[in-house]
């Protein structure tokens, strides 16, 4: 945690350096950086959120490696017995109705899950800071796009550093 908060500093510091050159610059050095700051920081707490109460929850079921996924993403090297029958004695309906009871359906179970991922507060409160922080700067005349992204970019390296320390 100690980390975190000086790394956070470090950024203020680094930030605070704009003020050199003007205060507008600041302002939206400052509306860039806390806004993709706390998106990285409030997407990665409601992740990991996401991914504690399914494991929790018992939905968890443990898969085969990302490895193993990635190098066989059919299973068709696995040590499943292969049915070498002759064309004509293959029942091909049978096969059709398991193959398709293989594949996953949408349910209202799984949009549930994804929606609860997608609409957590720590989700959606940094858009819209993001949102009203931009037409704030925009409706006030103080907007300079040459501040506002590369503090956006900035906050994105900051957030993921200490989503990193903090988070996991």
């Amino acid at each position: 945690m100690k980390r975190a908060i000086s790394i956070f500093l470090g950024a203020q510091v680094v930030l605070l350096g704009v003020y050199l050159i003007s205060r507008a610059a600041f302002i939206n050095a400052e509306v860039g950086f806390f806004s993709a700051f706390f998106i990285i920081l409030g997407s990665s707490y409601a992740y990991k959120r996401m991914v504690e109460n399914k494991v929790a929850s018992g939905e968890y079921v443990e898969e085969r490696d990302l490895l193993d996924k990635i190098e066989d993403p059919h299973e068709l090297f696995d040590d499943k017995p292969i049915n070498d029958a002759p064309y004509e004695e293959l029942d091909l309906k049978s096969i059709i109705k398991e193959e398709k009871a293989k594949v996953k359906n949408f349910s209202v179970k799984n949009i549930k899950y994804g929606a609860k991922g997608g609409i957590s507060a720590f989700r959606i409160v940094p858009y819209v800071f993001l949102v009203l922080g931009f037409i704030a700067l925009k409706n006030n005349e103080l907007l300079s796009l040459w501040y506002y992204l590369p503090a956006l970019s900035f906050g994105i390296i900051i957030g993921a550093f200490v989503s990193k320390e903090v988070i996991a």
